[in-house]
C-alpha cells in the first residue's frame, strides 16, 4: 500500500512544478495563476493517484485555490481509507463465518 498523501508532501510536490520551496507555496493562491498549466496538473494528478487518491482534472480544475485542492485531496483520502477499512472488515468477517 502507497504511502498517504501529507500536507508537507502536497506542498512540496506543488513547489516542484512552481519552481518554489515548500514553505514558499501559497495555498490561498490560484493554481492558473500561479503558472501550473494543464499537462502540470495532469501530471500532479497521476502522481497523487499513485499515492491512493483518487481525483480527476475537472474537480481540481473547479477548485480557485491550492488550500481546495488538499481539502479535496485530504477528504477523498480519508473517504478511500474508511472505505477500504470497511472492506478488509467485511473480508475479515466472511472468512470468520466460512471458519466457524
Amino acid at each position: 500500500m502507497p504511502a498517504p498523501l501529507t500536507l508537507d508532501g502536497f506542498r512540496a510536490d506543488l513547489a516542484e512544478y512552481l519552481y518554489q520551496r515548500p514553505d514558499e507555496v501559497d495555498l490561498e493562491e490560484s493554481p492558473l495563476l500561479a503558472g501550473l498549466d494543464s499537462l502540470r496538473i495532469v501530471t500532479l494528478i497521476e502522481r497523487w493517484r499513485e499515492t491512493g487518491v483518487d481525483v480527476n482534472f475537472v474537480e481540481l480544475a473547479e477548485c480557485t485555490s491550492f488550500a481546495q485542492w488538499w481539502h479535496l485531496l485530504s477528504a477523498r483520502q480519508s473517504r478511500q481509507a474508511r472505505q477500504a477499512g470497511q472492506t478488509r472488515q467485511t473480508s475479515q468477517e466472511g472468512v470468520d463465518r466460512a471458519g466457524a
